[in-house]
C-alpha cells in the first residue's frame, strides 16, 4: 500500500520514534522538504523542541525513506484539483493529487483538510499505515 504523507504524519512518526507496517510505502511531493525544515524550525523557537530533537527527528525522518515526486504531471494535477476543491492556492493541492496519482490513501492530522480531501481521494488514519 502506498500512503501520501505530508510534513505533520512525518513529524508524529518522528515523535512516535515509529514506523511505518510490513508493505507500506510512503511518497509525498518534493516541498515536503521545505515544509519539514519549516515545522521543526518553527517546534525549535516556540520551545516544544530542542535542537538536538528536531535533529533527531529529521534522521528519523530521512530513515523513513518517503519516495519524493515532483513532475509536470502533478503539477497540473495540482492545479486541477485546487480549482476543484475552491482552495487558494497548490500547495496542499500537491498532496491530494498525489494520492490520486500514485497512492491507495491520504493520511493527514488536520481533520479539517482531511474532510476536504476526502471530496476526491481516500483518507487513512496513522494507525492505519502503522498497521499493516
Amino acid at each position: 500500500m502506498r500512503y501520501v504523507v505530508g510534513a505533520d504524519i512525518a513529524v508524529d512518526l518522528a515523535r512516535r520514534g515509529a514506523w511505518p507496517g510490513i508493505g507500506v510505502h510512503l511518497v509525498a511531493p518534493t516541498l515536503i522538504r521545505s515544509e519539514l525544515l519549516a515545522m521543526l524550525y518553527r517546534l525549535v523557537r516556540g520551545g516544544t523542541l530542542t535542537r538536538p530533537e528536531a535533529d533527531q527527528y529529521l534522521d528519523h525522518i530521512h530513515a523513513l525513506r518517503i519516495r519524493l515526486l515532483g513532475d509536470r504531471v502533478l503539477q497540473r494535477s495540482a492545479w486541477q484539483v485546487a480549482e476543484q476543491l475552491s482552495w487558494p492556492d497548490t500547495l496542499t493541492a500537491e498532496y491530494v493529487a498525489l494520492t490520486r496519482l500514485q497512492a491507495d490513501a491520504f493520511v493527514t492530522l488536520d481533520d479539517a483538510l482531511a474532510q476536504s480531501a476526502a471530496r476526491l481521494v481516500r483518507v487513512a488514519t496513522v494507525e492505519e499505515l502503522l498497521e499493516r
